[in-house]
């Protein structure tokens, strides 16, 4: 066997995944949503660039005898970050596999797309049951190795000649760049996840914080407020133009003090929509539910 090649093909996986680990940060949706939507682009891009490179960097495991690595990085790309990721990986991955034409053109394309289909048809499943599992990855190994002897059967005897003498090295090499190296990129999104969890509760301390904070100081000049309306009214006759502006001041100042007992009540962090060219502010009666 050729460790060169190995190396080099696990070498392309890590940088995958360290790439990939960047991604979250870069593209963050809570600090830039607008940006976050250019991340299934990117990482499609450049898993296939690693699926081409894979493709020319084939692994010998005997005289003559090659495997490709090449649905790996799709098959990763696709189960853990999105199915329109996938879509863009496995669309370059296949033209460029049919721009280099040969007898196997055809088969290697079909197989390309079959494995983004059955990655995302995974990833379905693995959401419904809350995350990418080993089971899911596992799953996931074996149908690509299905698929991928497919691709050999369909170029007939020829085509399972060739698969024969490497069907347990395609097997070793799927369950350990699928099935296990899956975890390791599902271990950077539940890290980044958490981490977005203490975000998302360190904000909301923050935001709680204040709006009580804010929320006291307001409600004892209001106290004063409405106690000197109150009193103002008993000096007025209650049809005159003078009581109805007390009265409204009186309903205004009500209004205060509701927003204010909302204010301590705050459990999450809801945005109101934005007007104008003015950002969008916290909502506080989404906020207080």
């Amino acid at each position: 066997m050729d460790y060169h090649h190995v190396v080099e093909a696990a070498g392309a996986i890590a940088l995958g995944l360290i790439f990939y680990s960047y991604t979250w940060r870069w593209f963050d949706a809570q600090e830039s949503p607008r940006r976050a939507r250019w991340r299934p682009l990117v990482n499609g891009v450049v898993f296939a660039l690693l699926a081409i490179l894979m493709t020319k960097s084939r692994i010998e495991v005997g005289d003559g005898r090659f495997i490709d690595p090449r649905l790996i990085p799709l098959a990763l790309v696709t189960l853990v970050e999105s199915s329109l990721a996938g879509a863009i990986a496995g669309a370059i991955t296949a033209a460029y596999r049919l721009w280099l034409g040969g007898g196997g053109a055809v088969a290697g394309a079909l197989g390309i797309v079959a494995t983004v289909g059955a990655a995302a048809a995974v990833r379905a499943w693995a959401r419904r049951e809350g995350g990418v599992g080993f089971r899911h990855s596992l799953a996931l190994a074996i149908v690509v190795y299905a698929i991928t002897w497919g691709t050999f059967l369909i170029l007939g005897r020829r085509g399972a000649a060739l698969f024969a003498p490497v069907w347990l090295h395609t097997l070793v090499l799927y369950v350990v760049g699928i099935g296990l190296v899956a975890r390791l990129f599902g271990d950077v999104v539940a890290g980044r996840a958490a981490e977005a969890a203490r975000r998302d509760a360190a904000q909301l301390r923050a935001v709680t914080l204040l709006a009580r904070a804010a929320a006291h100081e307001i409600n004892n000049p209001l106290t004063a407020v409405l106690g000197g309306l109150g009193l103002a009214a008993r000096k007025l006759t209650p049809d005159s133009e003078e009581a109805k502006w007390i009265d409204r001041a009186r309903e205004g100042g009500e209004r205060i003090r509701d927003i204010v007992a909302r204010m301590n009540r705050i459990t999450q962090v809801e945005e109101a929509p934005q007007i104008g060219a003015l950002p969008p502010i916290l909502d506080i009666k989404k906020s207080s539910e």
